[in-house]
């Protein structure tokens, strides 16, 4: 197929990568002259702008990082849905609020355009692994027939039904793992003052009940002081704003997520925003004057 993909962040980057590397024709636009060169490199097409990716593909693929940065794209002077033709589907793999996904679809159909949510799911680290699942939303029928190419992208793939069910699961998943963050960084600490070996501890946790795929993944990046969880204190906190406003129209209490929340942002205070989610551990370390550091976990995420 003729695709388009904006957006080559680390999570785009990589996926843009399986699109090319599953022999599709691939257009590609991003801020970053760089990342796109990246892509260039590999055999797809430079675009000048978002409209130009849009332009004449059948299917135009974004991973944005922010709600207001999708409108943007999608709609807003230059907006690539004035460049995509009647019949052609967008495929959103950034994470945004539900109701807004709803009624940015209700756009596209105005203009013959058809949608499918695609947010990914499981992080970087396995997004380097090839091992993402994808949450689906959208027409059964459409997701059948892009099947195929969904499946490129990820190791697992996940119909939920109707546009906005993949955005709100894929915003309670986030929930879960930085709830789990918060939860690892206090365990590690009560095994340090309580004079455990950390290597041991993880590989005691993660044969346990108590394990995650959060723990596998983030728990190595605590330990060697790295705290790269490929995932910003600003994400962290966009994703949990989507959650608390869902919690206060579905009339669900979040004592927790209120916790992780406001621990996450006074990371944010000390750190600043583009600091990794695992700071909220190092203002732990900070608290205590104690380090969570133990020998043999090397970097997770692949340069490449």
């Amino acid at each position: 197929m003729q695709c388009g993909f904006i957006g080559l962040g680390m999570l785009g980057a990589r996926m843009a990568r399986q699109v090319l590397e599953a022999g599709h024709d691939l257009k590609v636009f991003d801020l970053d002259p760089a990342a796109v060169e990246k892509l260039v490199a590999k055999g797809a097409t430079g675009a000048a702008s978002a409209m130009e990716a849009a332009n004449q593909v059948d299917v135009l693929i974004t991973c944005l990082p922010s709600p207001d940065a999708s409108l943007k794209v999608m709609t807003g002077t230059d907006g690539v849905f004035d460049a995509m033709r009647e019949g052609s589907c967008w495929i959103e793999m950034s994470t945004t609020d539900a109701n807004e996904m709803i009624r940015l679809a209700g756009l596209a159909a105005e203009r013959g355009i058809e949608v499918l949510e695609c947010p990914a799911t499981g992080g970087v680290h396995r997004a380097a692994r090839g091992e993402m699942t994808l949450l689906v939303g959208g027409d059964e029928s459409l997701f059948r027939r892009h099947a195929d190419l969904l499946e490129t992208l990820s190791g697992q793939v996940v119909y939920m039904g109707k546009v906005g069910n993949a955005s709100l699961i894929k915003v309670i998943t986030n929930l879960l793992c930085l709830v789990d963050l918060v939860a690892m960084g206090e365990a590690l600490m009560l095994a340090k003052r309580g004079g455990l070996d950390l290597a041991k501890c993880y590989e005691a946790i993660t044969a346990s009940s108590g394990s995650s795929r959060e723990f596998e993944d983030w728990a190595p990046v605590i330990l060697n002081g790295s705290l790269n969880t490929g995932f910003t204190t600003d994400l962290g906190l966009k994703d949990l704003g989507f959650v608390t406003d869902m919690g206060r129209r579905l009339d669900v209490p979040l004592q927790l997520t209120t916790v992780a929340q406001k621990m996450l942002q006074a990371s944010r205070e000390r750190y600043g925003g583009e600091a990794w989610t695992a700071h909220v551990v190092k203002m732990m370390e900070e608290a205590t004057g104690e380090t969570l550091r133990a020998p043999g976990f090397d970097e997770v995420i692949p340069n490449e």
